[in-house]
């Protein structure tokens, strides 16, 4: 198969490109870095040509600013059209736990829009929500500090490995289309501030990480009982203190 990558070289799409070229996969790598923007369609008619599936692990530049939503929904239609007219049979779309259940605005609701988009579209689609990844601990902890002080409600996750996600979009690509959606979650269930202290301890960072359920935390505009993946679902297999051991580890600036 001839699969291309829209985001192949952000984090997850690095992933989806190495879990591709190790099953021998013809993989086009497409993203702003390699000449291909879907945004504005520059290189992507090149970029399909020939193409059997379209990985999408496309992400906003900035994924707390009000063009998120426009964002989305562009480079979506942009896409969905391009591969109508290149033939494209499947398109598989990342997106996130709770993304169908959200209000008009945020991050989530942007997300929800995408998946809107992706089934508008004449191309048989699957869509995989995953969970939080553990390395996005880090950016909770820097939108809900205060001093020294992290302060998050005691809500139950999910978190998943970000290499589990890229490995699960591979074997959907490779798949028949579901013609619809999948949540996927890590092994574990925990709390938000035990998840995040746990990723901050291994960074060595100072910041105390305090639970307060009277707090909105910045970067999830759902209720807390939507960031669990809910059926159909699909489990993945790396344990939080599996990925410390090896991959959460790295050197990190405290200075802000």
């Amino acid at each position: 198969m001839r699969i291309v990558v829209l985001g192949g070289t952000g984090q997850v799409g690095r992933k989806v490109v190495e879990n591709l070229e190790r099953r021998a996969q013809a993989v086009v790598v497409a993203s702003r870095k390699s000449g291909v923007d879907a945004r504005t369609g520059r290189g992507l008619d090149a970029a399909l040509e020939f193409a059997d599936a379209v990985i999408d692990v496309t992400n906003a530049p900035d994924v707390s600013s009000p063009d998120t939503l426009r964002f989305f929904e562009e480079t979506t239609h942009r896409v969905m059209e391009a591969e109508a007219k290149a033939g494209v049979k499947h398109h598989v779309l990342l997106s996130i736990v709770g993304a169908d259940h959200t209000g008009e605005e945020g991050y989530f609701a942007a997300k929800g829009a995408q998946e809107l988009a992706v089934r508008s579209g004449s191309t048989r689609s699957s869509i995989l929500r995953s969970t939080q990844f553990y390395d996005f601990a880090r950016m909770i902890a820097e939108w809900n500090t205060d001093q020294d002080t992290v302060r998050l409600p005691a809500k139950p996750v999910q978190p998943v490995a970000a290499s589990d996600v890229a490995e699960k979009l591979v074997e959907l690509a490779l798949g028949s289309p579901l013609d619809g959606a999948l949540d996927m979650g890590g092994p574990e269930r925990m709390l938000l501030p035990a998840f995040v202290n746990r990723v901050l301890r291994v960074d060595n960072d100072p910041r105390y990480v305090v639970a307060d359920d009277d707090i909105t935390p910045v970067g999830f505009n759902i209720s807390g009982d939507l960031l669990l993946p809910h059926p159909p679902s699909v489990e993945a297999p790396t344990t939080l203190e599996t990925w410390v051991r090896e991959e959460g580890r790295r050197t990190v600036s405290h200075e802000r």
